[in-house]
């Protein structure tokens, strides 16, 4: 158990990276947009765009947007053709970083896509999806 709360707790730490561009998402491809409803207008939502291999580390690319009438809404441009994940975690008090309790557990809410949530981290498995050339849209919840 608690090496699922620390694996957790790193892979949250690490969305904490502000916006990066690196050469996996280039000047061709296609946008993903993700809506997140939020309960609160505290704070801002993360986001990272991760592959196989960066999924629960640090993303290809990632992103912080404010929420606006309870939505949080970020658009990654320039997507190549393949398989993606996304995280997400709720940035309540505006520290840039998921909290936790002294037991691991996330104080701050989180999602992935594909909105598979189950007792420990999520799994590469669960969150990817394929990514083509046609615009993608889709809401991840908390």
């Amino acid at each position: 158990m608690k090496t699922v709360l620390t694996t957790l707790a790193l892979a949250f730490t690490l969305l904490t990276a502000t916006a990066q561009t690196t050469p996996s998402v280039t000047t061709n491809g296609t946008t993903i947009t993700v809506t997140v409803p939020v309960q609160s207008n505290d704070g801002s939502v993360f986001f990272a765009l991760h592959t196989e291999e960066t999924f629960l580390k640090k993303g290809i690319t990632s992103m912080e947007a404010p929420i606006v009438d309870g939505f949080a809404t970020v658009t990654f441009d320039h997507v190549p053709e393949g398989e993606y994940g996304i995280t997400l975690f709720h940035d309540k008090n505006s520290n840039k970083k998921m909290d936790f309790e002294a037991n691991g557990m996330p104080k701050e809410m989180y999602g992935v896509s594909n909105n598979v949530m189950s007792f420990g981290p999520p799994q590469w498995t669960d969150a990817k999806f394929e990514v083509a050339n046609e615009p993608i849209t889709m809401e991840i919840r908390m």
